[in-house]
């Protein structure tokens, strides 16, 4: 079983359920699956073939949704790309991951103007976002097939490709502490078993409407507001960019049962929600990932809307999600959790060694979820996954209840209002300015947003300012990627060996 023979059995099984909802336009599973096989026939009648990759730069959108399971079901494998990316972090994934078709939205097409030496991509399949946009004088019109026309009953014959468990259904890139981005290849069995999983774990059933305003080509909401309630019946409400206001009034007017954000989202809610405390009342549960929740926000979030919220942890390389904290029994604020169905977490040493409950190590996981592997990067799969166990960087610890708690984060790593930002990326980016010697990156706590990027430069033009330097920045990297601040300094603090010391610039941020 995968992703797209679930879906079908969950049309012959709910045919006239609402499986989403869009801008006020309901779409019955029927109608859904309809239209994933239509889009798959077409895209074979275009060429493509088992194995294909195609890239998704979407938005949260119908465009997004029968894209991906459209794909799935010609066997090609998917790529979601965040649509807010520079050309050149673009650039990079569409041609490392051998993209050989895009789907996307006409206001878009700009950015793929500048990618004409993606002499690989045959076809860019586009949606009209009624935005105005006339892509006829495009450049790459000839490779430009409408969206719209490719969900048209033609007749056309069809027979899905037997598909393997173990074949690559999605690759995600996810920035690496070594400069460029992994991409990580997830098995059909890999989003299947953990989208079945995560809905066994939160008793998600076809009496559920979730609300979908996480990002969907971010891991967290294309498993656990997408797939987990898509493979039970549910119906997703889809909302394409989060606001507080739209947040509440979806919510009210189709009787949302479930959300999931990460929590910068509930502190933007719990800010806002004095007057809107009556659109969660048949919200059944809430769930949070991402980055860890400060106990005052869960604990003012749940006393105003009277709804319980479900910490978990999943990272790309496990579908995503290993743990959440259970729904029969308490749950411990702080903690991530105990085990989902299927997965294995576990606590190490340096040699792999469980330790004793309560003591502090690596968290590793195990299971039908985690990733085949790195694509075209061996050495950084088997530092990654060793005997059968991912290794996720993570320092946590285990109490005697078999509850979780993750105790630091991946070395280095900068959670910008639930996105990742490595520090090598940015640095690798500001090392290629020509009046720039040496740069570090660090994270710097934020109210709202959880942290931002604070870089520290040394320079050899002394006339250089911190305007120039984030404008340098916005030309080659995606928004929450941009410092926030430049300090500007004679020397970087380094050891005898001459390595770089973030911890005493982390120091000076929180002393600042």
């Amino acid at each position: 079983m995968n992703l797209s023979e679930q879906l079908s059995r969950t049309a012959q099984e709910h045919p006239l359920k609402e499986a989403y909802i869009f801008q006020e336009k309901s779409v019955t599973y029927k109608e859904f699956d309809v239209l994933v096989s239509r889009f798959a026939a077409e895209l074979k009648e275009l060429g493509y073939a088992k194995g294909d990759h195609v890239a998704l730069v979407s938005g949260n959108s119908p465009l997004f949704m029968v894209g991906l399971y459209g794909a799935l079901r010609c066997g090609l494998t998917v790529i979601p790309v965040n649509p807010t990316y520079t050309v050149d972090e673009m650039s990079y994934i569409l041609k490392d991951a051998d993209v050989k078709a895009v789907i996307t939205m006409d206001v878009l097409m700009e950015k793929f103007e500048y990618m004409d030496h993606l002499l690989q991509v045959e076809h860019y399949i586009f949606a009209d976002t009624g935005s105005g946009v006339d892509v006829t004088g495009s450049v790459l019109y000839e490779k430009m097939k409408p969206f719209p026309s490719m969900l048209q009953d033609r007749n056309l014959s069809f027979e899905s490709p037997a598909l393997s468990g173990d074949d690559v259904a999605v690759i995600l890139y996810t920035s690496g502490t070594t400069g460029r981005p992994k991409g990580a290849m997830l098995t059909h069995t890999n989003l299947y078993s953990n989208a079945i999983d995560v809905s066994d774990y939160l008793s998600i059933s076809s009496d559920d409407r979730v609300i979908a305003t996480l990002p969907m080509f971010h891991v967290f909401c294309l498993t656990v507001a997408l797939n987990a309630p898509l493979m039970s019946g549910g119906t997703v409400l889809v909302v394409p960019k989060f606001s507080p206001q739209e947040v509440f009034e979806v919510a009210e007017k189709h009787k949302a049962t479930m959300f999931a954000g990460v929590p910068t989202m509930y502190n933007y809610l719990l800010k806002t929600g004095k007057d809107y405390v009556d659109t969660f009342k048949h919200m059944r549960i809430c769930v949070s990932g991402g980055s860890a929740m400060p106990l005052a926000l869960l604990n003012s979030f749940e006393e105003l809307f009277n709804v319980r919220i479900s910490e978990g942890y999943g990272l790309s390389e496990a579908s995503p999600v290993t743990a959440f904290n259970p729904l029969d029994r308490p749950r411990k604020a702080g903690s991530i959790g105990c085990d989902i169905r299927g997965v294995k977490n576990k606590v190490v040493d340096e040699l792999g060694d469980e330790v004793p409950t309560g003591e502090v190590g690596e968290l590793i996981v195990k299971g039908k979820n985690v990733m085949k592997g790195y694509y075209k990067m061996p050495n950084e799969t088997a530092v990654a996954i060793r005997d059968g166990w991912l290794y996720t960087g993570d320092m946590a610890r285990q109490d005697e209840e078999g509850y979780f708690y993750i105790v630091d984060r991946k070395k280095d790593m900068i959670l910008v209002g639930g996105y990742n930002v490595y520090p090598r990326e940015v640095e690798e980016v500001m090392y290629s300015h020509p009046d720039i010697h040496e740069v570090a990156v660090v994270g710097a706590p934020h109210p709202e947003l959880g942290e931002t990027v604070i870089s520290f430069v040394v320079t050899t033009n002394p006339l250089l300012n911190e305007s120039e330097v984030i404008d340098y920045c916005a030309e080659h990297l995606a928004r929450y990627k941009i410092p926030a601040r430049v300090e500007f300094m004679e020397e970087l603090p380094k050891n005898t060996t001459g390595k770089i010391l973030r911890r005493n610039l982390r120091d000076y941020v929180s002393q600042s």
